[in-house]
């Protein structure tokens, strides 16, 4: 079954010792598309030394994530310049997270607001991470969709009333293995997104879906993630992964 990964964390210390039988697991199990998240400009870097070994198969992006937002400095826009003129297909991962305040909550808005600033500026897609944050993320996607910014919200398990705003906006929203858990009970919420919307994802080495839960995630179980939301849909699940591998390519302007 072709499937793509649109978020996957391949340069983390988690995959240190083995990216390369992961992503061959990967491709064995239909991955056409990965796509490694540079969460920072270190991660960024290791991602694209990454990307670079499987051309045509693994692509990198470059961003700071709002754990993080503290960091943020003047060199971080030159950093992520420089990185999306190597090859970098989207800015992020970066957004809001109100769950855990790493960084305080205007420095947050603040350093989201300068990455979807980036984002417009390089004609990039911006990948987006929210969590207990709807009412900051849905104003700042409306203001950044007039300015003509493209995104995706991914792993997103929020309301149907942000999912719509995102749609609205002319985003993407992107699922991940958190759809396979007994807890997720939302079919309407995987019915909802339009067909030329939706991605999946792995989010590894984060959130294994189920059977594998509690396991370090790998891109390979993507699979089960289409399957779950191929279901909830009344579709095949290699209907499914086609699909989002198609809609995967096109947001983030990869290659065949």
């Amino acid at each position: 079954m072709p499937f793509a990964d649109s978020h996957v964390h391949l340069a983390s210390e988690q995959f240190a010792s083995d990216v390369h039988d992961v992503i061959a697991r990967a491709r064995d199990a239909g991955a056409r598309a990965i796509v490694c998240i540079g969460e920072s400009p270190a991660a960024a870097h290791r991602a694209a030394d990454i990307a670079a070994t499987y051309p045509g198969l693994v692509w990198f992006t470059a961003g700071l994530h709002p754990h993080d937002a503290s960091a943020w400095d003047e060199g971080h826009p030159d950093a992520i310049r420089s990185l999306v003129a190597d090859g970098a297909v989207a800015i992020g991962e970066c957004g809001l997270d109100y769950h855990y305040d790493h960084s305080p909550r205007d420095v947050q808005r603040r350093v989201f607001a300068a990455q979807l600033a980036l984002a417009r500026e390089l004609d990039r897609p911006v990948v987006v991470h929210t969590r207990e944050a709807e009412h900051d993320t849905a104003d700042m996607v409306r203001d950044a969709s007039a300015s003509g910014v493209r995104g995706v919200l991914h792993c997103f398990t929020g309301s149907h009333a942000l999912a719509d705003v995102a749609l609205e906006a002319g985003w993407s929203i992107s699922f991940s293995g958190v759809v396979t858990f007994k807890k997720f009970t939302d079919d309407a919420l995987l019915q909802r997104i339009p067909d030329d919307r939706l991605l999946v994802e792995s989010d590894a080495p984060y959130l294994a879906p189920v059977p594998h839960r509690g396991q370090r995630n790998e891109p390979s179980w993507v699979s089960h993630t289409v399957a779950r939301v191929a279901a909830a849909r009344g579709v095949a699940p290699d209907v499914l992964g086609t699909l989002a591998l198609a809609n995967t390519r096109r947001f983030f302007s990869l290659a065949p």
